[in-house]
Order: structure tokens, then C-alpha cells, then sequence
């Protein structure tokens, strides 16, 4: 996303390497002209891509090498080390194939790789051809599937219907860089709009679902309008929990889930002085960096001891707070706002805070309505078997709503997580055309607070022990979770490769 190309590193592979420059299993940066390159060893195999990752522009050399693709150290979006292929989200757009040759005992990478030969590559495409599959939902789990649909070269029916009233966006910067005033409007849509028209895709915005009939195949509009389908996957996503407190309603009053809400909040903050966040979430948090980045004064109000410990741990949780007092947070812990009137917020504790805008971060509750009037499956999330298909044969459902099979963990788990969600739509996507793919992708998160990322793989509702190694103090550290000795999740800051081995040990265990 960045506007300016990074300078280049390394070698100009066009002119040669020696083999034993890149040890088997690694990689190195150089480039070809003016274009970046990653060149990778496998044994004899060579393979030549793009250096660069196309969701947030990460130096895909500082990744890891998994069997023949290369992960992203910063978000982990998996590319093939064959094809260039974005075969993981949070990257959908490929990087450059190169063809490597081997000649006089030196390694040379002379020419991209046409786009049609990387293709060719894939070998796959769809084994089964359903006619008409709608997608309810225009979050990341919907445009992920609705994408690689097409990519896999289904050419049927495709309707995405979305309650949403913008075209699919990258929603962790509605919190993070956008909210802060460090990223331009035109990084949000995950595709222009033109995206839709050339491949299809039918995008119904400001759209709601009524009713899903799972026998007729059949899913019906506001308004009465009916589509059928041979296929759906429901991604409904979630949506914000909401004070109830006098005042909640109140015009400065804001919760963040939606571009929308984004924007509303970016709106108030042009003339607040004072902001008060209520609830000490990734979310909340998150909005707390961003407000003082636009040098608003802030509070946050939680009942938590700490911030974060029921996910991260006190030694974390301590850090997160530290950081944010360092940039001039106020944390009001153990404390409840009771009222929010005439510019205040009210606590129980008798306080009385100053605010001229107030966000709630309490929490997102998955939205489960459509799912239960069908009939579904529901045990707090819409239950799914290991192909994310639903009770209703011919029915998926991912992202927030989806309870799932969690191999790693081996327990049924839901998850509110961004690339689980894009994920479980690539993988949906698949199994509704046929392939019968096992969903085992390991849960990955990451959370900005500053200049510090915090990247969590893995799940883990409760733990009996952590494991820590490094210095969280020193914001270098990796924190293991673990229940009965096994390794349930590990949240790290600054150990982007080290998080990408415990996410490449775990997928491994799972599969």
C-alpha cells in the first residue's frame, strides 16, 4: 500500500549468484532491473518471485519458507513459491513468477514468468459446478470466497448480497491507520469497483436477507424478492454490543464496527478536545492510539483489572497499558460508566469524565438470526463440519459466525479475527466447488498500538501455564499459552519469524 517503491537490495539476479549463496530452505532478496525479487532453494529446486507483498507491502524476504510457499513476517499472507499465487489471505493479488536457470554453476533469474504459464501451474479448477451460489454477507469472509471463486474458475450465477452500504473494505484499518489519520480513503476498498463488473459478481449493497429457505434453495430480500441458489454461504458477520446506560444514544456516542462508523468517529474528531473509550478491547485500544494520534485527550473505562489479560496474558497486558500511558492515556480500571449527559460520562465509582466524543468497545456478538430461523445448527456460533459446511447440506457459513472444528486445539472454536474470516471464505469457496479441502488453517490476528504490532496465531480460551521467552518488557518477547503442556496459541512482539514457525508447527500437527 505504500506510494513509494523501497529501495532495492541484494544482487541483480539477471546476472548470476553462486548456489551456495542461498542455503536449502532459504531465501534471498535482490532484484532483477529495477523490479524486487525473492529468490528460494528447495533441495534442486529454484524459484524466483516478487519480493514484495501485496496487502501491506511486507518484505516477504524477513518471512518463512513453508514446503513451496513463502509467508508474509508481517500479517501472514501465503504466496506460492511456483505461480506468485495469493494463496492465503490477507493477500488476494499475486506477486511476479520469474524463471530461474542454472548454468555455468551459477543460479541466474533472466525473465518473468507470463501470466497465463503461472497459471497453467495451478492445475486445478472446479470438480464440481453448482449454477447459481449467492453470498450473504460483504465482510472479508464474503469477498474472499466470492474472489477465489472466480479465481478457481467457477463461471456461474455469483450474487453477494450486503447489508453493508460500501463495497467491500479493509475493515482492521477502520481502528487502525485510517481512524488515525495515517491512511488515505482510497486504501479501504479490497477491489475498485470495476473489480465486480469484470468478473460477474453481482454485489447488492444496502441489501437485507429476511429469510433463508434451505429446502426450496432459496434466500429472500427485504421487500420480497426471492434468489435461488444451488449453493450458499452465509457470513453475516458480527455486530457491536451497545451501552445501555442513560445517554448511550446520545449524537457523540459511537460504536466502531463499519466504514461508516469510521468515519463518523473521524467526523467528531476534527473538534473533540476529550474523548472517553469505553471498554479496554483490541478495538477500544486501538481507537485510543488512534484518537491520540489526533492529539485528543483520552480515557478509557473497563472493569478489567488490566487490559487484555483474558486474551493475552498480565505480562502483555501490562505492556499494552504501559505503551498507551506512555502516549498519555488515562486508564480508569475497574470502573463502569453509569450515564452520559451534557458532555460527561458518569462512572460508578462517582467520577465524572469530561468527553466531547465517546466510543464503545465492549464487545461484538455474532449475528446468528438468519442462521437460526433456517433451521441451522447453532451452539453459540453456527456450527460447522471440517469443510465449513453447515447442517443444511449445501449451505457454509464462515467468518464470525462459524463454529468450527479447530484442529490444532482439537475443540469446536469461533473466532472474530480478519484473515480467519477471509480464510474461511477461500476455503468455503473451494469446498462448495468440489474439492474437499479440510479446513486447517491456524487462527492469526494482529493489533497496532503505536509503533508496537502484536501477533497472536493460534487459540486459546483458557490456559494453565505461559511460556515466555524473550523480554516483554523490552517489546521482544514471545508468550506461549498452553493447556496440559500443549502449545494452544502464542502472541509475540517483534518475533515475526518466531511466530511464523509456532503457526507453521502448529498448522503442521493439525494437518
Amino acid at each position: 500500500m505504500s506510494a513509494q517503491k523501497p529501495p532495492l537490495k541484494g544482487p541483480d539476479f539477471s546476472k548470476g549468484i553462486a548456489p551456495g549463496d542461498v542455503p536449502d530452505g532459504g531465501m534471498m532478496e535482490g532484484h532483477v532491473g529495477e523490479d524486487p525479487v525473492l529468490l528460494a532453494r528447495r533441495g534442486a529446486d529454484w524459484f524466483a518471485i516478487g519480493a514484495t507483498c501485496t496487502h501491506y507491502d511486507g518484505p516477504l524476504s524477513e518471512g518463512l519458507v513453508v514446503g513451496d510457499t513463502v509467508r508474509c513476517p508481517w500479517h501472514h499472507a501465503c504466496f506460492s513459491l511456483r505461480t506468485g499465487e495469493a494463496v492465503g489471505a490477507p493477500a488476494f493479488s499475486p506477486v511476479a513468477c520469474w524463471k530461474v536457470e542454472q548454468r555455468d554453476g551459477n543460479v541466474f533469474v533472466p525473465q518473468k514468468v507470463e501470466k497465463a504459464e503461472a497459471s497453467k501451474a495451478k492445475g486445478r479448477g472446479p470438480t464440481d459446478k453448482p449454477g447459481r451460489i449467492v453470498i450473504v454477507g460483504g465482510g472479508g469472509a464474503g469477498f474472499a470466497a466470492a474472489e477465489m471463486l472466480r479465481r478457481e474458475g467457477f463461471d456461474g450465477s455469483l450474487t453477494m448480497v450486503s447489508a453493508d452500504d460500501t463495497a467491500p473494505y479493509d475493515r482492521p484499518n477502520c481502528s487502525k491507520d485510517l481512524l488515525a489519520g495515517n491512511a488515505p480513503p482510497e486504501w479501504m476498498p479490497l477491489r475498485p469497483p470495476e473489480f465486480y463488473k469484470e468478473q460477474s459478481i453481482d454485489l447488492m449493497l444496502a441489501t437485507e436477507v429476511t429469510a433463508i429457505d434451505p429446502k426450496a434453495r432459496q434466500v429472500t430480500l427485504a421487500g420480497g424478492r426471492s434468489l435461488p441458489f444451488d449453493r450458499l454461504l452465509l457470513a453475516t458477520g458480527a455486530e457491536p454490543v451497545r451501552l445501555d446506560i442513560p445517554g448511550a444514544a446520545s449524537a457523540h456516542v459511537h460504536v466502531l464496527r463499519s466504514l461508516a462508523d469510521s468515519r463518523a468517529i473521524i467526523a467528531s474528531a476534527v473538534s473533540a478536545k476529550r474523548a472517553v473509550v469505553i471498554g479496554a478491547s483490541f478495538i477500544g485500544l486501538e481507537v485510543a492510539g488512534a484518537l491520540r494520534a489526533r492529539n485528543i485527550e483520552v480515557h478509557v473505562v473497563a472493569p478489567d483489572r488490566r487490559p487484555l489479560e483474558r486474551v493475552l496474558g498480565p505480562e502483555l497486558g501490562d505492556l499494552v497499558r504501559r505503551l498507551h500511558e506512555e502516549h498519555g492515556v488515562v486508564f480508569h480500571l475497574g470502573e463502569t460508566a453509569t450515564a452520559i449527559a451534557d458532555g460527561k460520562v458518569t462512572l460508578k465509582g462517582g467520577s465524572v469524565l469530561l468527553a466531547d466524543l465517546v466510543v464503545a468497545g465492549i464487545g461484538v456478538r455474532p449475528r446468528l438470526q438468519l442462521a437460526e430461523r433456517a433451521g441451522l445448527t447453532i451452539d453459540r456460533g453456527v456450527v460447522v463440519n471440517q469443510y465449513l459446511e453447515t447442517s443444511a447440506p449445501g449451505i457454509y457459513a464462515a467468518g464470525d459466525i462459524a463454529r468450527w472444528p479447530d484442529k490444532a486445539t482439537g475443540d469446536n472454536i469461533r473466532a472474530e479475527h480478519w484473515v480467519v474470516a477471509e480464510r474461511h471464505g477461500q476455503a468455503a469457496a473451494r469446498n462448495m466447488l468440489g474439492q474437499g479441502r479440510a479446513f486447517a488453517d491456524v487462527p492469526f490476528f494482529w493489533s497496532q498500538h503505536y509503533d508496537m504490532p502484536v501477533n497472536y496465531v493460534g487459540h486459546a480460551e483458557k490456559w494453565d501455564e505461559t511460556a515466555i521467552d524473550g523480554d516483554v518488557a523490552g517489546k521482544d518477547c514471545v508468550v506461549r499459552y498452553k493447556r496440559g503442556g500443549r502449545v494452544l496459541a502464542a502472541a509475540s512482539v517483534y518475533r515475526d519469524v518466531a511466530s511464523l514457525e509456532i503457526e507453521a508447527e502448529m498448522e503442521s500437527r493439525a494437518r
